[in-house]
């Protein structure tokens, strides 16, 4: 089963002191399929801040906004739209991990990634996740917050992050980061974190800037 979620990037240049304004990209018609909404506020282009409206395929009630900054060695990059795919069942993710229902809420990041892993100043990297989520009932829609800290020489340089809501499945998503074209060169970490109210899991993977 799988179900596609476009995360709308409004870019607004009004964060701290800073004015003026950018070009907003359209609003898409929304398929039959794709309806169900959130709908976010556009902050700060200028610091690289961003959020944006998420818009869920029908019954995954994932709703929320792209939120973080771009900062330092990515200062002129932007965000793109976040994505989504259900991978697995409720019922394939429980027997896969032999989920055991006195343990209550249970996220587990199954792999990140950063595709490609070496990239031209200027280029894209997608910040890709694969989790699962585990709840006592497989209709029970849990809080997830998706974060991924990405930083260079030790420095913070950016943190989307994003606030859905999932059914027990196992998910991909992806948040594309548009490089500045003076991005500095060299070594970039990202640590990508799944949260619920019950607990977290955490994955490191980077990329190269060349």
């Amino acid at each position: 089963m799988k179900m596609r979620i476009a995360a709308m990037i409004t870019l607004m240049a009004f964060m701290f002191g800073v004015t003026g304004c950018v070009t907003t990209p359209p609003v898409p018609t929304i398929p039959e399929e794709h309806r169900g909404a959130a709908v976010g506020a556009g902050v700060g282009a200028a610091t690289g801040a961003v959020a944006g409206a998420v818009l869920a395929g029908e019954g995954s009630r994932a709703k929320g906004a792209i939120i973080g900054g771009l900062v330092g060695a990515l200062l002129g990059g932007a965000i793109g739209h976040y994505t989504v795919d259900k991978k697995k069942t409720a019922h394939e993710t429980t027997t896969k991990y032999a989920y055991d229902q006195s343990a209550g809420t249970v996220v587990r990041i199954e792999d990140s990634n950063v595709m490609p892993h070496i990239v031209a100043p200027g280029g894209t990297v997608n910040l890709e996740a694969t989790y699962a989520v585990m709840a006592t009932s497989g209709e029970i829609q849990v809080p997830i917050t998706e974060s991924r800290e990405v930083t260079f020489n030790g420095e913070l340089v950016g943190n989307p992050e994003v606030s859905v809501h999932h059914a027990t499945g196992t998910y991909h998503t992806t948040v594309p980061l548009f490089l500045p074209a003076d991005a500095n060169k060299g070594k970039y970490k990202v640590i990508t974190t799944i949260r619920s109210a019950a607990g977290k899991d955490s994955r490191e993977s980077s990329f190269t800037v060349q």
